[in-house]
């Protein structure tokens, strides 16, 4: 579903993950700062996905978001991901509806997983997102940065507005 609300565009390189994502401590929520959006998360705020590890080895994937205004009412949306390089975990796969899948690429993860990006091949769409509904601005611009290394165009990222308390969202 992902790929289709995209266009393709030639990139000269492919984007490059990060070297090893521990997936039990990738796992959790994590609220969406900064977006280039998919059609359907447009005006959405307050936005997190929230990561849960099946029995069957994939993943869970719960998109919480508020549309337009952090007071509506809290929708949610469902997906499944299933990690398609196991050295590093850093490519999945995501199935929001059946049969189409859209690549997940984790790009940008700090080390002590406060902050991680979530990038798409032709670079149409890119996901900033923190543990915290808040992320400092030196953390960032640093991400914008290593955004424009990989040939996004940073120009074309919006941030998410977000609720302070977190609980607000559950």
């Amino acid at each position: 579903m992902l790929g289709g609300c995209s266009t393709i565009t030639t990139h000269p390189k492919p984007l490059v993950t990060v070297g090893h994502v521990d997936l039990k401590r990738f796992m959790g929520g994590w609220h969406v700062i900064g977006i280039i959006p998919w059609s359907v998360e447009r005006n959405n705020v307050g936005t997190m996905d929230v990561y849960t590890p099946r029995p069957d080895g994939r993943i869970d994937i719960t998109y919480v978001f508020h549309k337009e205004k952090l007071t509506a009412k809290r929708s949610e949306m469902h997906a499944i991901g299933t990690v398609v390089d196991k050295a590093s975990n850093a490519t999945w796969s995501v199935q929001f509806i059946w049969p189409f899948q859209s690549p997940y690429l984790v790009i940008d993860l700090a080390a002590d997983y406060h902050y991680t990006v979530i990038g798409y091949p032709n670079r149409d769409l890119v996901w900033i997102m923190s543990r915290t509904p808040s992320l400092s601005d030196s953390d960032y611009q640093s991400i914008l940065s290593r955004l424009a290394l990989q040939g996004y165009d940073v120009s074309r990222i919006q941030k998410v507005p977000q609720v302070e308390d977190s609980h607000a969202l559950k």
